[in-house]
Parts: C-alpha cells; sequence; structure tokens
C-alpha cells in the first residue's frame, strides 16, 4: 500500500552526537528493546567497528532477537582503493547485520573539498560499496549525505549519484538535508523531481537547524518518499535531528499513512520518557504530543470548556499518543480548574461547595509564600487528597540532624532521621554526596522496611529557584523534584527560607505520593489502602 511508511531510528547512532549525550553498550541494548517494542523497522546501532561500546553493542544486540532490523553504519569505500578490502565494509559485513546505511556525498562542493577526489571517483566509491553489499546479501540503503545543497548547486550531478547506487542495487535512497538549512518548499519541489527521475524507493533525513526538521519530512513523505529517518526527542547534532515522536503522529493520526500500528503508538510518550532518562537528558515540558504540558491547561476559561468537551482545546485524544490531560492549578486558575482537578480524582466536588472556595483561597496563598503548584502536580494532589481527607499520615517526623564535614578536599554529608512510622520510632543515619542526597538516603533507609518498593523510585531532577533575590543567601528558596519508577514521573515541590527545609518537604511528597499509587507492593496482592496512604472510605 502506498500509504505505507517505514520507520528507521538513528537514535543510537546520529542521536549520540548530540552534546551532552553519551550512551553505554547496555544504555543501547536497553533503548533498543523500547524501540523493538514501539514497533520502529529499522535500528541504526551504530558503526561495529568504531568504537568498543559499538563492537560490544552488535555483539550483545543479537541475544535480543529484535523485530526491527538492526542496521549498521558506515561509509562508502576509501578513494582509490577496492571495496573488498575496505576495512569499515568488512566490519559492516562480518558483523551480521542484515540491513547497513553507508553515507555517501552527493554535493559536487564536498566531493572537492571534504574527499579531495574527482567527481568521477565519487561515483565509482558509491557503485563499488553498493555492489559490495548487495553480493553479500545485505540490505542496503544510501544516505546521500548534503543531497540537498548538492541538488542545488550542480542537480545533474547530485541526481548522477543517486542513479548510480540505485544501478548497484541499493535498497533505499535516502535523500538528506545534512546542514537542516532546506525549506518545506524546497524539499517537496526537489524530492517530487527525484521521484520522477529513480525507480528506488525513497527516504528522507532531516537536521533541525531550521527548526523545520519535522515540517521537513512530513513535506518529502507527501512528495513520494516512504521512509522516514529521525531520533526520539529529536537528538542529534547541533539543533538535532528529526523527531520521530512528532513525525510519527502527525503521519499517522493528521495525514492518514501508516508508521506503526496503533497499540504501539499510544506507548509513544512512556518510549520517549524512558529514552531521555537513560540518555539523561530533561524533556522539554512543551514537546509536542509527548511532553508534560502537551495536553496541559491553566487558564479558567479553556478549562470550563474543555470539561465539556476537550476537543475545545485539544487538537488530539491524549491517549492515542499515551499521553493524558492535566488541570494546572495556581493563583490565576478559576474555580473551574479546582473542580475538574478535584473530579479527576474521584473526589465529590462542585462549584457550590465551601472546601472549594477553601482550597482556592489556600491555593492563592500557597502561591504567595512561593509555591508553583502548576509545576508539582504530585504535592497539588496530596493537598487536595489531604483538605478531603483522604490521606493518612504515612510518618511523622520527629527530628532531624544534618552534618556537613570537607576532610582531605572533599565535602561529606550525612543526615540522621528519626522519625515515627505506623507507631514504631525508626532511627537511621546515611551519608551522601551532598546534604540532600544524605536526607534523601536517610528517609529512604528508615522507611523501606515499611515500603519496600520504595526501592523502585528515585530522584530525576532538582532544582532550586531563588524567590526573594533582593535578600541575597537568607532568601526564600523554592525546590522543585522530579521523581520517577521509569514508567511514570511525578513533580513535587517544597519552600522555605532553609534549602534543606525546603527539600525535606518536596522530598516527603514524592515518597507520599509514591506510596499513594502504589497498587500492589512488593508482589503482596492483599496490600490495604490505607497502608499506602489512602484512607479507605
Amino acid at each position: 500500500m502506498t500509504n505505507i511508511i517505514s520507520v528507521f531510528d538513528t537514535t543510537l547512532r546520529d542521536g549520540t552526537q548530540g552534546e551532552g549525550i553519551s550512551l553505554s553498550a547496555d544504555d543501547k541494548l536497553k533503548i533498543a528493546q523500547k524501540l523493538d517494542t514501539l514497533g520502529v523497522h529499522y535500528i541504526e546501532g551504530g558503526n561495529p567497528g568504531s568504537n568498543s561500546k559499538d563492537i560490544e553493542f552488535f555483539q550483545r544486540v543479537k541475544a535480543l532477537k529484535l523485530n526491527a532490523k538492526l542496521t549498521a553504519f558506515g561509509s562508502t569505500r576509501r578513494k582509490n582503493s577496492v571495496a573488498e578490502q575496505d576495512s569499515n565494509l568488512l566490519r559492516i559485513v562480518e558483523s551480521g547485520v542484515p540491513a547497513a546505511t553507508l553515507v555517501g556525498k552527493s554535493w559536487d562542493f564536498h566531493v572537492h573539498t571534504a574527499l579531495q577526489t574527482t567527481l568521477e571517483e565519487n561515483l565509482s566509491m558509491i557503485y563499488d560499496s553498493f555492489a559490495f553489499l548487495k553480493r553479500n546479501q545485505v540490505e542496503a540503503i544510501f544516505d546521500a549525505e548534503h543531497f540537498f545543497d548538492g541538488y542545488k548547486n550542480n542537480p545533474e550531478y547530485a541526481l548522477s549519484v543517486l542513479r548510480k547506487a540505485q544501478d548497484a542495487g541499493a535498497d533505499w535512497i535516502v535523500l538528506c538535508d545534512t546542514n537542516g538549512g532546506t525549506l518545506p518548499t524546497e524539499i517537496h519541489d526537489i524530492v517530487s523531481r527525484v521521484r520522477a527521475e529513480l525507480t528506488a524507493p525513497l527516504g528522507i533525513h532531516t537536521h533541525n537547524d531550521c527548526e523545520l526538521a519535522v515540517a521537513n519530512t512530513l513535506a518529502a513523505v507527501q512528495a513520494g518518499a516512504r521512509q522516514i529517518q529521525g531520533t526520539i526527542n529529536g537528538y542529534g547534532e547541533r539543533c538535532g535531528n528529526a523527531n520521530l515522536c512528532s513525525i510519527i503522529p502527525n503521519l499517522q493520526i493528521k495525514m492518514d499513512y501508516r508508521c506503526i500500528a496503533d497499540e504501539q503508538l499510544e506507548s509513544l510518550t512512556t518510549t520517549a520518557r524512558y529514552i531521555s532518562e537513560i540518555a539523561n537528558v530533561h524533556m522539554p515540558v512543551g514537546q509536542p504530543y509527548v511532553g508534560n504540558a502537551a495536553f496541559a491547561h491553566k487558564g479558567g476559561i479553556h478549562v470550563s470548556a474543555i470539561m465539556k468537551d476537550s476537543k475545545t482545546y485539544e487538537h488530539i485524544q491524549p491517549g492515542l499518543v499515551g499521553n493524558k490531560q492535566r488541570i494546572l492549578v495556581s493563583e490565576l486558575a478559576g474555580q473551574s480548574n479546582i473542580i475538574s482537578k478535584a473530579q479527576e480524582l474521584g473526589l465529590d466536588v462542585n462549584a457550590n461547595n465551601e472546601k472549594t472556595k477553601q482550597i482556592m483561597e489556600r491555593i492563592k496563598e500557597l502561591e504567595h509564600q512561593g509555591y508553583q503548584f502548576e509545576g508539582a502536580d504530585a504535592s497539588l494532589e496530596l493537598l487536595l487528597r489531604d483538605a478531603f481527607g483522604e490521606m493518612k499520615e504515612l510518618f511523622k517526623l520527629e527530628s532531624l540532624k544534618m552534618l556537613v564535614e570537607k576532610n582531605n578536599g572533599s565535602m561529606n554529608a550525612e543526615a540522621i532521621v528519626k522519625v515515627n512510622v505506623e507507631g514504631q520510632t525508626v532511627y537511621t543515619a546515611a551519608e551522601g554526596n551532598g546534604p540532600v542526597n544524605a536526607l534523601d538516603n536517610a528517609l529512604r533507609k528508615a522507611l523501606v522496611q515499611f515500603y519496600p518498593s520504595i526501592n523502585n523510585i528515585h530522584l530525576a531532577d532538582y532544582k532550586v529557584r531563588v524567590i526573594d533575590e533582593k535578600d541575597a543567601t537568607a532568601a526564600k528558596v523554592r525546590v522543585l523534584i522530579e521523581s520517577t519508577d521509569f514508567k511514570n514521573t511525578w513533580n513535587t515541590v517544597g519552600v522555605s527560607s532553609n534549602v534543606i527545609e525546603a527539600s525535606w518537604e518536596a522530598l516527603v511528597d514524592s515518597i507520599r505520593y509514591a506510596m499513594m499509587n502504589m497498587a500492589k507492593v512488593d508482589g503482596n496482592q492483599d496490600q490495604p489502602r490505607a497502608s499506602l496512604g489512602l484512607v479507605n472510605h
């Protein structure tokens, strides 16, 4: 069918060229499994012989038995050499991968300047390399590097490059906007012309230097490309690659193309967030489709409308991509926000409820003190449940001491915590690389014997914001903590003129929220709701 799109993911290769991204072999294996579950058709793992991590990855990935085609990356043979003796090509074949991507020059300027060879030799390099792969039964994908720049500079030569790869048996011809400087109208026109010249199927590989990688990919598909190349969350060199988390739902939901199964599309958000955790790169909250704020509503008029029909302010149903609607509550929010949020939590609330007005006033007062609940959904939920008598006290702090010592050039911290848990006093101490880390370790150590599943939770992000700059080091601060169990993330807030106290408040909320949502704890199917922090009614 003409509307079937092949999804080629290069997160493990092109994505790792992004600043601040470094993946171990174990990281790459975890991501490969997640991408396979998502349903992408090709997973580009890197160059089988370029470095020790990639060598280890290609050795170990065979055990995963992926449904996707594992793809190796390399370049065409070196100039004035023989393909059968090219170490790069030999490593690709020896790795046993079913498919390989070779990058070759399609811009005459690059042939002369980067390769420093003749246009004719570049054509021979391309032909020989793809003929070699096909003789060794490897599916061959040609990434025509700088194709759009090359076409605009010398269209006849750029097309001759593509024909050489096609004549040698390349299974896919992928047009690359390597510098990311081409506009969507140009992409559409050029791909349309190429489509009329070639018989091999076309792919598109764009970069985001003009914030157009997604738009350029969509334009190429409309012009006839049937393979999309990109990365999860748009990771990649400079400004990044085309973001598959936007491209896939745009094609599938908006444009009636088929990329992956509908049930796999529903895992898009969890896939994006999982990979961001593994890559240790915080996702922008406003990232389309999969971001935490992609379907968040704050304005009272907006909330009032979506309570009647979500289509009033949402372009798709969030569940189609595995995301969810969020109602933000702040001092700017109207009563509709509180009602909607409370109803979402199953609380009995309406516009005439006096408690709703009390909660609204309480939130306004807290935000006046420096709290910010629109970025701390978990703390807001706890506040609402507390107000409606839904929560039980899981533990109570009796005392807390912090020791910070600099010894032999290193700074060490120790926290001593005394808490009461289910009537028992627990006294623990723990060290950390800083006071907040030590505090977190000590609190977990005190609680883990009562709530073993706390081991599944870890801190994903920690931010401190100064609220009153004029007070200098005595200023009040707001601490925002993001926590995760790799399936879900939640945010909590604490405010104080003492950063340790603010951190403690946010940490406590994080743990209370996590335990409240643990329906099953360490395999105990009969764990009562009350022990998880909710009062049974």
